[in-house]
């Protein structure tokens, strides 16, 4: 059975801070994989945290595995059926019409990165390589 730290890392305020960065999942991510080497009720209750209110699913799984490693009882979180950050159609619209008529694709996510980093990351995130298909399919039907 693998070992786990039992203290708080020295850089614990700075990872649960990054743990729970909402601009960038790639941040959260990397701050759960740190966070799994130390076994201690803080950080699996931030874990806890992650696993049920991540917008990401990589997020939500990474969190997920160490609890399980960690011997914790938790349930396997699914992926988001709909979108994954309420009212996602009306914040695309705001950034679409905040753009000149004719504008591209391109430009209405390079808009959306500047308005709201946030929706664009969470769903950046999670579509992954899909993402810009995804994106310019929302688009098209706004």
């Amino acid at each position: 059975m693998k070992q786990f730290e039992t203290v708080l890392p020295e850089k614990y305020e700075a990872l649960k801070k990054q743990a729970n960065y909402t601009s960038s999942w790639r941040e959260r991510l990397a701050a759960v994989e740190t966070l799994s080497a130390y076994q201690h009720d803080k950080i699996i209750d931030l874990l806890q945290n992650r696993m049920h209110n991540d917008t990401v699913y990589k997020v939500q799984i990474a969190a997920y595995d160490t609890l399980v490693a960690f011997g914790e009882n938790v349930e396997k979180p699914t992926p988001a059926s709909f979108d994954i950050i309420k009212g996602t159609d009306k914040i695309f619209l705001r950034v679409k019409k905040s753009l000149p008529k004719g504008h591209t694709v391109a430009e209405f996510a390079d808009k959306l990165k500047r308005m709201r980093l946030d929706v664009y990351d969470a769903y950046e995130g999670d579509k992954g390589e899909e993402f810009m298909s995804w994106l310019e399919e929302r688009w098209a039907k706004l």
